[in-house]
């Protein structure tokens, strides 16, 4: 599934990213804790959260996530967009919760960084 067709799905609005919206994604991840994001997530996912400070941007940006998508309607600080514009990660915004937009995202085919724990 293309970014372009994630963001129509979730009716989200594009923060940042207009020259990776043709980029093909098969995982995400869901999460709030930025410890879990670094210790489950895979490189490539797109990453589903309500955190909204520079630290998201960072943690995608040290494991290689390919997206965020901010759930819940939540909206980037201006240095959060900055940085997202400096690390080529791009932002999107949808007003789904988390459960909601992980669940439109599974039934069109993407899975999850991981399924299970050890």
């Amino acid at each position: 599934m293309t970014l372009d067709e994630i963001r129509d799905l979730l009716e989200a609005d594009l923060i940042v990213g207009e020259n990776k919206i043709r980029m093909n994604i098969e995982r995400a991840f869901a999460a709030d804790l930025m410890s879990d994001v670094l210790a489950f997530a895979r490189e490539g996912s797109v990453l589903l959260t309500g955190l909204i400070n520079p630290l998201v941007v960072r943690t995608a940006d040290t494991i290689g996530l390919s997206a965020i998508v901010f759930v819940r309607g939540k909206r980037p600080s201006e240095e959060t967009v900055k940085l997202a514009i400096e690390k080529n990660i791009p932002l999107l915004s949808t007003r789904y919760i988390m459960f909601e937009t992980s669940g439109r995202l599974y039934s069109k085919g993407i899975r999850g960084s991981v399924s299970k724990v050890e």
